[in-house]
Order: C-alpha cells, then sequence, then structure tokens
C-alpha cells in the first residue's frame, strides 16, 4: 500500500507531466497544434483533420493523456474541499484517473456501437472528433487552471462552480461550430440525432448524478 503523502509534490509531478505530454503534442504536429488551440474561434480544425481521423491517433493520444491528468486533478481538489483534508493519496488520484479513462472510453466505444446500429456512422465519427476536440481543449484550459487553484488561490467551492461553467460554456460553443459545420448531415438523419443524444449525452450524466448525491 502506497502511503499518503501530506504536499503538492504529487500534484507538481502530475502537472509537470502534463506539460511535457503538449510540448510533445506540439513536437509531433506543430501546424495542427497551432490550428488545435484556436479552434473555438475558427472552425479550420474540424473540418480539415476530421477528414483523416483515425481510431488510434497519436496526436489526440496525447493530448487526452494530458486530459486524464488534468481532469484528475481538478477532481481530486473538488474532492479535498468538499471532505475539507489536504491528505494527498496517490492511490485515491490513480483509480479517479483510471475511472476517468474507463468513463470516457466505454461511452466511446458505445457510442460508435450504437451510431452503428442506427446506421448513422459518419455522422457520429464527425460528431465524436468533435468531442474529442473540445475534450482535449479542456486539458489545454484546465492546466493553469489547476496551477491557480494550487499555488496561487485559496480553493473555494465558487471557484470550482465558476471553472464548470467554463468548461460548460465551452462545450456549447463547440456544439454549435460542429453543428453549423455539419448541418446538412443532421438534418437527414436528425431523428437518430436526437435519439442518439438522449441516450448517450443525457443519460450517463443523469444516472452519475443520482449516484453521486445518493452517496
Amino acid at each position: 500500500m502506497i502511503r499518503t503523502i501530506v504536499s503538492n509534490e504529487l500534484f507538481t509531478i502530475l502537472l509537470t507531466l502534463g506539460l511535457m505530454v503538449i510540448a510533445v503534442a506540439r513536437m509531433v504536429s506543430p501546424k495542427r497544434f497551432e490550428d488545435f488551440v484556436i479552434v473555438l474561434i475558427n472552425n479550420k480544425y474540424l473540418k480539415i483533420y476530421s477528414r483523416d481521423q483515425k481510431f488510434l491517433d497519436k496526436f489526440d493520444g496525447l493530448l487526452f493523456g494530458n486530459l486524464i491528468l488534468s481532469l484528475s486533478v481538478f477532481f481530486y481538489l473538488f474532492y479535498q474541499l468538499t471532505i475539507e483534508s489536504n491528505e494527498v493519496s496517490f492511490n485515491e488520484i490513480f483509480k479517479l484517473a483510471v475511472g476517468v479513462t474507463a468513463f470516457i472510453l466505454i461511452k466511446v466505444l458505445l457510442e460508435r456501437l450504437i451510431a452503428s446500429v442506427f446506421q448513422i456512422d459518419k455522422l457520429i465519427d464527425y460528431y465524436l472528433f468533435q468531442k474529442i476536440t473540445i475534450k482535449n481543449f479542456f486539458g489545454l484550459i484546465l492546466l493553469p487552471v489547476n496551477a491557480l487553484l494550487l499555488y496561487s488561490l485559496k480553493p473555494t467551492l465558487m471557484h470550482f462552480y465558476v471553472v464548470i461553467i467554463l468548461l460548460l460554456t465551452v462545450n456549447f460553443i463547440g456544439l454549435i461550430a460542429s453543428f453549423k459545420t455539419y448541418q446538412s448531415v443532421i438534418k437527414d438523419n436528425i431523428f437518430y440525432f436526437i435519439l442518439y443524444l438522449c441516450a448517450l449525452e443525457i443519460a450517463p450524466y443523469v444516472i452519475l448524478y443520482k449516484v453521486f448525491i445518493s452517496k
């Protein structure tokens, strides 16, 4: 059993790893990274790179790694605040990272399976690429946010709520951009797309919320 660490050293290591992963992603695809960081104000990234998307993509994989690190740190800081504890447990952060990774990957696999059943694979491929892009952008935003929460601010629930609202706003902007880009494809499959949204975009989070508040 790994001992509990009472300091910010572990968080510092995780943030440094996140920075290193982003740096490697930028080295691997410098032009793509430049397009990626302005994805909210220019849909060029979605239009160009959705055509060549792969199930296992090195660039997206690296940014996804940073997303998991950033989300794990953010959620653990929130957890610390809710239980009023300063202890940092490597075991708990590791479990959280595994849980977040499993949730995202299983959800993506289910989405692809249901898209195949509804025969809207092409539409969902575009939609999933947009979602993965926005999630990876979350990771980019959370890295400096986590640093502020750790080293500059004394975190409060209000800080976390503001960050969550910011992330939801970013997600909404990304969805609007995606709908504009693929509106013709969505219109042709609107009924199945709405069913898909209800089944895999709303229901899982409602269930998670119910589980969370029941504890």
